[in-house]
């Protein structure tokens, strides 16, 4: 039975044998003895996305309460949700999340917490995901930000939006999207629009009228 360690777009966590592409995590929010989830469902405002391929470590997840391993299908799905690059595992992605962080604030490189703050705000509502308002054009938004109509989430590719799935993206052909709501919280919207590339699950790219000039996961390591 597949552990509830899959990350959506919406911040919910899904039990699906779908493997990803990234890990992270929220801090402890299991129950060893039982493998389940437990009622919080953070412990921690870092919350962080890290590589699967790490100094050769291999772990059991979910056995001890060191924290709790979850799985994104890709970091743009990881940003969707709220989640940053690690700075110990992904230290150059961190590194150019921060100075991207900077471009966009007109100020010197912020530190991690400072950043955890901000995305913590605008992560949440209470328990739930907060959706931000869609002041602008679905299309202007940059490459690697999400946005929601309903329950689906859509990744924006070259200005086009491309429907999520828990197994990859797929191409819903012509939509007429209406009630859109921001998923990618703003503070990351805006390290996207100053020059930070968010890693694409391949399927993204096997789309008609895409091509692979995008930073991917093709050849990273699956969880």
């Amino acid at each position: 039975m597949p552990l509830q360690n899959r990350v959506t777009p919406f911040g919910e966590l899904l039990a699906i044998s779908n493997r990803g592409t990234l890990t992270g995590n929220r801090g402890i929010i299991h129950e060893p003895d039982t493998r389940q989830l437990a009622r919080r469902s953070w412990t921690t405002r870092a919350w962080i996305a890290c590589t699967c391929d790490y100094k050769g470590r291999r772990r059991e997840v979910w056995v001890g309460r060191k924290w709790t391993e979850l799985f994104f299908l890709d970091e743009a799905t990881a940003l969707a949700a709220g989640h940053r690059p690690c700075f110990t595992c992904r230290r150059d992605e961190a590194r150019a999340f921060q100075s991207a962080w900077g471009r966009a604030s007109g100020m010197a490189a912020p530190r991690a917490p400072e950043m955890d703050r901000v995305l913590h705000e605008e992560r949440l509502e209470g328990r739930a995901k907060r959706l931000h308002p869609l002041n602008r054009p679905l299309a202007s938004l940059p490459d690697g930000a999400m946005a929601a109509e309903g329950a689906k989430a859509y990744l924006i590719r070259r200005g086009r939006p491309i429907l999520w799935t828990p197994g990859g993206y797929v191409d819903e052909g012509p939509m007429d999207l209406e009630a859109l709501a921001l998923l990618t919280p703003p503070a990351i919207c805006k390290v996207l629009e100053n020059g930070y590339r968010a890693g694409i699950h391949p399927s993204a790219n096997d789309l008609s009228g895409f091509e692979s000039k995008d930073r991917d996961f093709t050849d990273a390591s699956s969880c």
